[in-house]
């Protein structure tokens, strides 16, 4: 293990991070709240950053390098991120802080705030803010500034990147970062721009669009996105959200006028009539509950597509709808969204292997002579891929229930502690009981947050990059 390589490339991520921190520094003095929080913070991240980026290493990087410093990447950010909430005095612990860090950055949504319009706009600007950076990844932001190194940044981008196989839209790592963040930038400000129009105040559109680029989910309200009671808002916020859900890679196929290629895509497919189901089973279930078909279909759509997406906004407390919607949404938090967009979850791609090797070996049973390859797009899924895609899955569901055990130990039921660890692996917000959408994780202990922020943080990195971390014989430098 080339440690010294990979502490170079943590202290330029903390330097990105500190500079970045400016930008809620600036609206807190805007607003003529204190700069306390920020200043000291930017201050301790910038001396670490430059004392660690100074390292002289050699540019000896391979893929378990780039697994082991993606992982202590995210483990840094979500550590340094908390500072600002702990300076502020608004979070009653460290603790606190570091879940809410690691909730925002990892695009999760879940919170240990009971009163957020309490907070000061600079701290609640930095909160979303983290959405909108972790969304996309801090490494295909940083990778602008990697290359300077003389390193593989592929090996990097590979361990951060959402989904079971990783390509780049150009030959150039660094240009593909280029082009991902300028359709992000792109959507997220045409987004801020439609709130806007329709009634949002620049602030409040601003912090939305951010948790909605990200698919996490915080708002600067109470009642989430529910406290503006406005139709045109929940169809922007639920249309912006099925953009983000997407493979960013369909935005530059559609660019490059490859429109054969998108609609090639099984995944894009799959994902959307997913959503076209669920959206019609819930309407018909919660007909009974809303005056007509327009405000019933306004706000099962909106939570469909909030929930597949993992954002986790709400408009309604839906865990007074019937049971099987509850369901619906449970099975939803596995599936999540597409791989290589902004969303959690095992990702649309991952489910449609496994339902394609579940029928492969059913016809091999029935057929024991017979040959058959997994296809998605068109194209054959190696072997390697779908054992690999199986073992992410047994550890997916390994990691929901290791989490599930921990939560139970405060006494919560097997509802609660369920879905308490799965929307934090799934990177979604919102569970069912005390941790519904009108609930929030402030009766945890400090325990249990803490091993719900890992989790956060292995969900948002898929498992791996967490688990080479651990793993002693990556230390060893061979």
């Amino acid at each position: 293990m080339n440690l010294k390589v990979v502490l170079k490339i943590v202290g330029r991520v903390i330097t990105m991070e500190a500079i970045v921190m400016l930008i809620p520094a600036l609206v807190a003095l805007f607003y003529g709240e204190s700069l306390e929080p920020f200043i000291i913070t930017i201050v301790l991240m910038l001396f670490l950053g430059v004392v660690l980026a100074s390292i002289n290493a050699t540019k000896e990087f391979f893929i378990r390098e780039g697994f082991f410093t993606v992982g202590l990447i995210w483990l840094a950010t979500g550590f340094f991120g908390a500072l600002p909430f702990y300076f502020s005095g608004y979070f009653p612990t460290f603790m606190d802080c570091l879940f809410e860090s690691c909730s925002g950055f990892t695009t999760t949504g879940s919170s240990i705030l009971t009163n957020i319009e309490a907070l000061p706009k600079g701290i609640l600007f930095w909160r979303s803010l983290t959405h909108w950076l972790g969304g996309m990844g801090v490494l295909v932001l940083a990778t602008a500034l990697i290359p300077t190194i003389g390193i593989r940044t592929k090996y990097l981008t590979q361990a951060e990147s959402p989904g079971p196989v990783f390509s780049k839209l150009v030959p150039k790592q660094a240009q593909t970062s280029k082009i991902l963040y300028t359709i992000y930038c792109f959507l997220t400000v045409a987004e801020a721009v439609c709130l806007k129009i329709a009634g949002m105040p620049w602030y409040d559109s601003f912090i939305h669009a951010f948790g909605t680029a990200g698919t996490g989910g915080f708002s600067n309200m109470n009642a989430s996105v529910g406290a503006y009671d406005s139709m045109a808002i929940d169809m922007i916020i639920s249309i912006f959200i099925l953009l983000f859900s997407i493979n960013f890679a369909m935005y530059f196929l559609l660019l490059t006028r490859r429109f054969k290629e998108v609609l090639k895509s099984d995944e894009l497919r799959f994902f959307l009539s997913v959503v076209f189901i669920a959206t019609a089973v819930v309407c018909f279930n919660i007909r009974p509950l809303y005056a007509d078909w327009t405000e019933t279909f306004r706000y099962a759509f909106f939570q469909v597509c909030s929930i597949i997406s993992t954002t986790g906004f709400s408009t309604t407390d839906w865990l007074y709808w019937p049971q099987i919607c509850q369901m619906i949404f449970i099975l939803l938090m596995f599936c999540g969204a597409c791989a290589g967009s902004t969303g959690g979850g095992m990702k649309c791609s991952r489910i449609l292997v496994i339902f394609r090797t579940i029928r492969r070996e059913i016809h091999h049973i029935i057929h024991p002579r017979s040959v058959e390859v997994i296809k998605l797009d068109g194209k054959v899924v190696e072997e390697k891929t779908i054992n690999s895609i199986l073992t992410f899955a047994c550890c997916y569901v390994m990691v929901i229930l290791a989490g599930a055990i921990v939560v139970s130990l405060d006494g919560f039921g097997f509802s609660e502690s369920f879905t308490a660890a799965l929307t934090c692996v799934s990177n979604i917000g919102p569970g069912l009981g005390a941790f519904g959408p009108a609930g929030n994780f402030a009766t945890l202990s400090g325990f249990s947050k803490g091993f719900l922020s890992f989790c956060m943080i292995i969900g948002r990195l898929e498992i791996f990059p967490i688990l080479v971390l651990l793993s002693p014989s990556a230390w060893h430098r061979s």
